[in-house]
């Protein structure tokens, strides 16, 4: 498979149903791993299903896990490093486009290193209404309770070094 590396990708984000739930115009890829897709944007345009659409007020560096069900944005804002984690599939490429399915669950992390866990009750929402199963059910909990576990021990994404390493690497790419 060719190399990902500096390129641009849109990002189409999917409910359990099929449905398209939000786009990003562009996401510029800084790194690939065994583990993940390492990508950054800033002031890109995001898409809502109802046609609305707004901009990022900051830089965001994205870290899309192959086989992890999550993935972890690092928004560096001006009071600053804070972490939104979604509960999602692992992505695929499909022409251009990465996309996964959210699965409601988000972890917030402020920069004083709290965290919480958001939208427990639009899970159990889509659960109920889009039917997830089971296993769907266990697998999401058992993916919290491992990043919840990456986020005490401050590895991965976490870890602030690796954060800002890529911020570096996204502020240096040439469209940037």
């Amino acid at each position: 498979m060719e190399s990902l590396l500096g390129t641009n990708l849109s990002v189409h984000c999917y409910k359990h149903n099929g449905k398209i739930h939000r786009t990003w115009d562009e996401v510029h890829v800084l790194d690939e791993t065994d583990d993940c897709l390492i990508c950054g944007n800033n002031k890109v345009k995001i898409t809502e299903s109802d046609g609305r659409s707004h901009k990022t007020k900051e830089t965001a560096i994205i870290f899309f896990f192959k086989k992890r069900w999550f993935h972890i944005t690092a928004q560096f804002k001006s009071n600053g490093l804070y972490y939104k984690v979604d509960m999602a599939s692992p992505f695929l490429i499909d022409n251009g486009i990465i996309k996964y399915i959210d699965y409601d669950l988000d972890l917030k992390v402020f920069p004083d290193g709290e965290f919480r866990v958001l939208d427990r009750n639009e899970y159990k929402y889509h659960k109920k209404i889009m039917k997830y199963s089971e296993n769907l059910d266990l697998i999401l909990q058992s993916e919290l309770t491992y990043l919840i576990n990456m986020k005490r021990a401050e590895v991965g994404p976490f870890n602030k070094n690796i954060a800002e390493k890529y911020y570096q690497e996204y502020l240096k790419a040439p469209e940037n």
